[in-house]
């Protein structure tokens, strides 16, 4: 069978003689710079064939590449087997990054093309300085020329998230954010990160695939008023007369340009030049004064209230309920011999999930990677590629749904029959570096990557380590990775964003060894106030999730008495959490899991 990726490209070459274009650049990134996206904005996948979220195209006269990190190598070599495509590895000695490969490649004069609805204002900028005597022209979606079946943009409802869950008014967050605005001196306000609209507006969508948000821009004006650029035919009339009870005018999605045409010399705009793409900032006159400065609704959202972390603690229960009725359910089917698959996992997880009150949909694609599949950290099972599951070895299960009250995500390793030395120890060694995260003080104003290292020590001492991120922050009923925060690796010119009490962190190490296993244990836990000493105030984790780990994967010599102490004071929260939920055959399995070391 012809692979269509070498016809789209010769096409897209086709198209890039005819313009005098050199070579140009796919992001994965829509005009909301979104993390997962709208299939109209899936560019990147349809010009490469490669579906990881994360991953930079660059196609030049006689050659391709693509760029994407450890978490889809394998992925992507199996992707773009075939189609004319290289796989860069990203962070990998000797291999170049994506603009340090254009610089090397292109030469003053030629033209690079990049869609300016696909580019953050900062990228651009570095892009400029970096390939310096180039002409980079964002006025040019040549991979949009060629999409002929480009799917259209999508048309879901929005609806308003109940004052019952959403906890704080609309115009308290308004005046909240108007307050930010003239500290910073800014007479308007440009946001387009979709979650920050969400979580401003108290509405919800369901545009992007597993992410509660819909595709709209807001201007704010400090003064009064805010107008909401969004398609109108998603609102019923309830939602627009809601709004404009609140001050919020509707207007078209795309009259978004139109209106900051019409800002002028007296006007004081602050955007986030990060999170707004370069298509957008062109449209802004160059009369206004711009301020450049991170969205304030992203810090103010990251800190959840105590109420909606009451809410949260429920939904926690309940997902945990679920997931043991899904487990239990998982068990027993392969004690009877049945065939179970990794796509039954995902089908029996959905069922118990979806039965629980309040919720909405999954937060992501389940990843059900049994054995050498749970090596690849973003693996999916699909019908022409998955494992059948046997009563031996580990399966790896990471997870999550959107609920009214909250957003989950919990990873687990479950032993399906015997397992290896090999297999308990790598599973041991993951769970002593959550368990020293988890149980971690540090002072206020300590910051993520200055913790990383604690999840990561147990794995260095044995000469080992991963290659993602520890921690993500995560949103209310909202996207599953929010910003500003994070736990991950200390990086040049990264961003110490203090960790704050409220904010909602996932914990989740890991070891991958291709072609054998997959390790990757995963709480979510929120800051907590711990104590205040003469040395200062000091915070610590309080973990949310509750679901059992599997022993029967753990080696327990390996365990400390302070490691062992930990987890069996959570298996204890645990089974008095879950308890009250289950009955009968899911209560003993509970129980059973629940069991002190």
């Amino acid at each position: 069978m012809n692979n269509p990726v070498s016809a789209r490209l010769t096409a897209l070459r086709t198209a890039m003689q005819q313009h005098g274009v050199a070579a140009v650049l796919v992001p994965s990134a829509d005009p909301h710079l979104s993390e997962y996206l709208p299939e109209h904005w899936s560019a990147r996948e349809w010009l490469s064939g490669f579906d990881g979220s994360a991953g930079t195209l660059v196609v030049g006269r006689e050659w391709a590449g693509l760029w994407t990190d450890s978490r889809y190598f394998a992925q992507a070599e199996q992707q773009l087997a075939g189609s004319g495509i290289e796989l860069m590895k990203l962070r990998v000695p000797h291999t170049p990054e994506h603009l340090e490969w254009l610089q090397q490649h292109l030469h003053e004069g030629d033209v690079l093309a990049v869609a300016g609805d696909s580019v953050a204002l900062t990228a651009l900028r570095q892009i400029e300085r970096t390939l310096a005597g180039v002409s980079v022209r964002t006025n040019l979606d040549l991979p949009g020329s060629i999409w002929t079946d480009r799917p259209p943009l999508p048309q879901s409802p929005v609806t308003e998230h109940a004052m019952a869950w959403a906890c704080i008014a609309r115009a308290d967050k308004f005046a909240r954010l108007r307050k930010a605005m003239r500290k910073l001196g800014a007479t308007h306000h440009l946001v387009s990160s979709l979650d920050d609209i969400a979580w401003l507006t108290n509405l919800r969508g369901s545009d992007v695939e597993c992410n509660p948000v819909f595709l709209a821009h807001l201007l704010v004006r400090a003064d009064a008023g805010a107008t909401l650029f969004v398609g109108r035919a998603k609102l019923d009339d309830t939602v627009v007369a809601s709004l404009a009870a609140d001050g919020i005018g509707i207007a078209d999605y795309a009259a978004i340009t139109s209106t900051l045409q019409e800002l002028g010399a007296d006007d004081r705009l602050l955007l986030d030049s990060g999170r707004v793409v370069s298509a957008i900032a062109a449209a802004i006159a160059p009369e206004v004064t711009r301020i450049e400065a991170a969205n304030p609704s992203t810090a103010f959202k990251a800190v959840k209230s105590a109420a909606e972390l009451d809410h949260v603690r429920d939904v926690m229960r309940r997902d945990g309920a679920a997931l043991v009725r899904g487990f239990r359910r998982l068990e027993q089917r392969l004690a009877a011999g049945m065939t179970v698959t990794e796509l039954d996992v995902d089908t029996l997880l959905h069922e118990e999930r979806s039965a629980q009150p309040g919720w909405v949909g999954e937060s992501f694609a389940t990843i059900a990677g049994y054995q050498a599949n749970g090596a690849l950290p973003h693996y999916r099972a699909t019908p022409q590629s998955h494992s059948t599951l046997q009563a031996k070895g580990l399966l790896l299960v990471d997870s999550g749904g959107q609920y009214l009250g909250g957003t989950t995500d919990i990873t687990r390793v479950l032993a399906l029959g015997e397992t290896t030395s090999e297999q308990r120890r790598d599973a041991t060694l993951v769970l002593k570096g959550m368990i020293g995260l988890s149980r971690a003080r540090f002072p206020r104003g300590a910051s993520g990557p200055q913790l990383d290292a604690l999840a990561r020590a147990p794995l260095w001492a044995a000469g080992t380590d991963y290659g993602h991120g520890t921690g993500h922050g995560v949103g209310y009923f909202l996207n599953v990775h929010e910003g500003p925060h994070g736990i991950r690796a200390p990086a040049p010119g990264g961003a110490l964003v203090p960790l704050e009490p409220g904010m909602i962190s996932s914990i989740e190490p890991g070891l991958y060894k291709p072609g054998r296993h997959g390790i990757r244990h995963e709480n979510l836990a929120v800051v907590i106030e711990a104590d205040r000493t003469e040395f200062g105030e000091f915070l610590a984790f309080e973990t949310l999730t509750m679901c059992p780990f599997d022993r029967r994967a753990l080696e327990p010599n390996l365990l400390n008495p302070e490691e062992r102490a930990w987890l069996d004071d959570y298996h204890a929260s645990v089974r008095a959490a879950l308890s009250p939920l289950l009955a009968e055959a899911d209560l003993e399995w509970l129980n059973r899991h629940c069991a002190p070391l």
